[in-house]
């Protein structure tokens, strides 16, 4: 099972209506420059914590600016126990140039 989604796929699968967490590691001074609709804000520094208010079942689906953190945050949560957790590649920046190119870049 691969644990990347690439953002042409979360596209897809947000368009058909299928129920995703999605989750912005990121820090709050870049949540506030651009974000993904619907994305939850925990900063990996905070996911420590914070990963026991998220559902263990539910399909999820982390990201960060360009797909680094996010790696390490969708690794945390799969020793975690989460079986259906996948990492945004390329991040909010290849959403932005791929996908949608109205979410501003930094």
């Amino acid at each position: 099972m691969s644990i990347t989604i690439t953002p042409q796929e979360l596209k897809q699968k947000m368009d058909k209506g299928e129920k995703i967490v999605l989750i912005d590691v990121r820090e709050p001074w870049e949540y506030n420059i651009c974000k993904i609709q619907g994305a939850t804000l925990i900063p990996l520094g905070t996911l420590g914590s914070e990963y026991k208010k998220l559902d263990p079942q539910a399909e999820t689906v982390m990201h960060c600016h360009m797909g680094m953190r996010s790696m390490d945050a969708t690794q945390f949560l799969l020793q975690q126990g989460f079986k259906n957790v996948k990492n945004l590649t390329g991040g909010i920046e290849a959403w932005s140039t791929q996908v949608d190119p109205s979410v501003p870049r930094y």
